[in-house]
């Protein structure tokens, strides 16, 4: 805020001055007024440009150099091949036409095209590349040990919206949310300190947009990347706009052990299921096991075989029936 009040200063004097050296007090006037818009346009090119990538802003910057090199080297062509200099009153405009077509080109195509720029051990990232995490996908943890596995690699884009969240939630009154929002916060600075991963905070907010969701499908939209979640509702809204997802739980449900139909198994039956005469147990990675026949055996470990897989996208169930003898013992139990 000083800093702001320190440009309105300079510039609104500045201007004042400057009219009076030329046309004395009464105009003098105009000068404050015209500073002060210097001083507003500035300050809003200001909120702008720190919403842009410093990345965009070197391609931006490098761009407009050489479109403004290449319009002076026209310029300076044009003097050998045209009697157009000969016409004094005519060059400032031929000046001013290259220098804003050849700086506007530079800098449009030098912050658009510095994503595929290779040199020096810089490499910029192409379309695609930007891994936006969502609140869900920190709280939750596992990317944590993803990243450590060394399967992601670079860098992770950090919303400054999504952090926001990540404070609120971890001052919550609620303890259960509070530990949640810490536990995020946590996950964050462990990532930071692993070898290979680096984590970008993004100043980019949409004022107009209520909702961390939306405003997630937007950066990515802006940035043409992909968003890491596990929140199944924000996955099927964003893939409805055309941005790609890569989900956590989709990760973990591909990596749990392939089982086909006709394996044996030994399972422990937990609990009785839904319908009638079904037991239910668990592998260690958590995928349900649903046993036809296995009631009668909660408590107990039984074998039994596959008959078929169901992918859901809560996760994987697996459905058996009971092995030979243990179905024989429960069809005596059943008859006695």
């Amino acid at each position: 805020m000083i800093v702001r009040l320190l440009l309105f200063l300079a510039c609104t004097v500045s201007g004042y001055f400057i009219l009076y050296s030329y046309y004395g007090f009464p105009w003098s006037l105009a000068g404050l007024l015209f500073g002060a818009l210097i001083a507003f346009i500035v300050m809003k090119i200001e909120q702008a440009i720190r919403q842009v990538p410093l990345r965009t802003l070197f391609g931006g910057v490098a761009g407009m150099i050489v479109g403004l090199l290449i319009a002076f080297l026209l310029a300076y062509g044009l003097s050998f091949v045209s009697n157009i200099m000969e016409k004094q009153y005519v060059v400032p405009w031929v000046y001013t036409l290259l220098i804003g077509v050849m700086g506007y080109l530079g800098l449009v195509l030098g912050s658009k095209k510095i994503e595929e720029f290779h040199f020096l051990g810089f490499t910029g990232k192409g379309p695609g590349d930007y891994r936006i995490l969502d609140t869900s996908v920190v709280v939750d943890g596992r990317i944590a040990d993803v990243c450590e596995t060394g399967f992601v690699e670079g860098t992770l884009i950090v919303p400054r919206f999504v952090l926001e969240e990540l404070q609120l939630i971890a001052d919550s009154a609620d303890a259960l949310k509070r530990s949640r929002g810490r536990r995020g916060l946590d996950i964050l600075g462990r990532m930071q300190r692993m070898a290979g991963v680096y984590i970008e905070i993004v100043d980019q907010d949409f004022p107009k947009i209520k909702g961390v969701d939306a405003k997630l499908v937007a950066l990515a939209k802006k940035m043409n990347g992909k968003i890491l979640t596990n929140d199944f509702n924000l996955n099927k809204v964003a893939e409805l706009q055309g941005i790609k997802i890569l989900n956590v739980n989709e990760l973990a449900n591909a990596l749990k052990p392939v089982v086909l139909p006709g394996e044996m198994m030994t399972v422990k039956i937990i609990r009785e299921g839904k319908e009638p005469g079904q037991g239910v147990a668990y592998l260690d990675d958590g995928t349900m096991i649903i046993v036809d026949g296995g009631n009668k055996f909660v408590g107990s470990t039984v074998d039994v075989v596959v008959t078929s897989v169901l992918q859901t996208t809560a996760g994987r169930m697996i459905f058996s029936e009971l092995k030979g003898t243990d179905r024989k013992s429960y069809g005596g139990a059943g008859r006695q």
